[in-house]
């Protein structure tokens, strides 16, 4: 049992209780306690998924939907558990619509190769924003090589949000697909993408959201959001590395091709041909990250044991914070202001390159990323070669934001 749910069923967090959970935390980084601020490259796991994953290897661990021995079925049956668990976090209509992939780069390229690739030619578009990670670039760009269809890109305004105007002007008669970043990993910024996802349905375009940076920090209802696809990778998400969901609508899954060949998402094999196994098994071909599977599902209890809108609600306080502690920090600018926040704060500090910062601040244990966070077009929008970056998830506190400050304030006064 999750140390958090008796307090979350009081509608309470006890932040001391739930920073317990977390094994990690526990210890020191060059003599000082331990400051994680880089949830948005990596999320830090509590002992439940810990546990879960070991539970798995150490009791029932065998292959799933092949043996009809005891391990095997109890394995199967925690799997598919997972698969439950993947479908009620997102509200999707049903479990066959959830599809286990590595993470979200998996499934933007699944979805790319099987959906996006043969359907489009010379002149038909697809259309992503300003803000998107590589993952949500490369694929396309791919697509585009291809089969001679088009990039087109929604620009950002100087404090990193996109204009919906803008959005519903670039959408008309070729547009194939919008591809759009739910809360960008670089910026924070939070996409009104219910809106966008709406002016795209009017005109039959589908829509596909990266929920990577989205899934750990804000209530996510793919029916109310009204997308075709979304994704989400489970290690931002307090789970496992190698594991992650795409979510799709089942009438465009079942109409497309198989992204990878090989067991399990067969129905018959001959030389003669092959019949594909109905979704997901049919994007699910080989033997799965099972124990990942396993592992991603308690993680979204875990999270749900919280609560999404309370985690919504604390985070974007602390995170708030954040913003403007750092940014009144002499000699630091932020990297976008955007209307609404999740997650993240970008920020440079003059005179001093990010990658040192983010040295410097190891130092005195507090763990940051510096570099372009596989966005380098943002970085490109606003000037500069890297950001550091200060990162959020359920287990910070606003003292770890003091800390972070009185960090950059050593730093400055250092370099003069």
């Amino acid at each position: 049992m999750s140390m958090v749910e008796e307090p979350a069923r009081e509608g309470l967090v006890d932040m001391d209780r739930l920073r317990a959970e977390f094994p990690v935390l526990r210890r020191e980084v060059n003599g000082r306690p331990l400051v994680y601020l880089d949830s948005a490259a990596s999320a830090q796991k509590p002992q439940s998924v810990i546990d879960a994953e070991l539970d798995c290897y150490q009791h029932y661990y065998a292959n799933v939907h092949r043996g009809v021995h005891t391990l095997s079925q109890e394995a199967t049956t925690a799997f598919e558990g997972a698969r439950s668990e993947a479908q009620r976090f997102l509200n999707a209509p049903s479990e066959r619509e959830i599809i286990f992939l590595r993470g979200v780069t998996e499934a933007i390229n699944l979805v790319a190769h099987s959906f996006v690739a043969p359907r489009v030619g010379p002149g038909d578009e697809i259309l992503v924003t300003h803000m998107e990670h590589h993952s949500n670039i490369v694929p396309w760009q791919l697509v585009c090589e291809r089969t001679g269809a088009q990039l087109r890109v929604v620009p950002i305004d100087d404090n990193g949000d996109v204009d919906l105007e803008t959005v519903r002007g670039m959408i008309h008669e070729r547009t194939r697909l919008v591809s759009v970043v739910h809360v960008s990993n670089a910026l924070g910024a939070v996409n009104p993408v219910a809106e966008i996802a709406a002016m795209a349905r009017a005109q039959g375009v589908p829509v596909l959201l990266d929920g990577a940076q989205a899934a750990p920090h804000l209530p996510v209802d793919i029916q109310e959001l009204g997308v075709d696809f979304y994704a989400f990778s489970g290690h931002k998400a307090y789970g496992p590395t190698g594991i992650g969901v795409l979510w799709g609508r089942y009438e465009h899954l079942a109409g497309m091709v198989p992204y990878q060949g090989g067991g399990d998402m067969i129905r018959h094999v001959s030389f003669s041909g092959t019949e594909y196994a109905a979704p997901p098994a049919r994007f699910e071909a080989g033997t799965p990250n099972i124990a990942g599977a396993i592992g991603l599902g308690e993680a979204l209890r875990y999270i749900d044991a919280i609560g999404r809108e309370r985690i919504a609600a604390r985070e974007e306080d602390l995170v708030n914070h954040a913003a403007e502690a750092i940014a009144a920090v002499p000699g630091v600018q932020l990297i976008g202001r955007p209307q609404r926040r999740a997650g993240a704060v970008s920020f440079v500090m003059e005179g001093t390159h990010p990658n040192d910062l983010a040295m410097l601040l190891d130092e005195q244990g507090i763990a940051i990323r510096a570099g372009h966070h596989c966005a380098q077009p943002v970085m490109e929008r606003f000037g500069v070669p890297a950001t550091a970056r200060a990162s959020f998830g359920v287990y910070n506190t606003h003292d770890e934001v003091e800390s972070l400050v009185v960090g950059l304030e050593k730093i400055r006064r250092l370099f003069g």
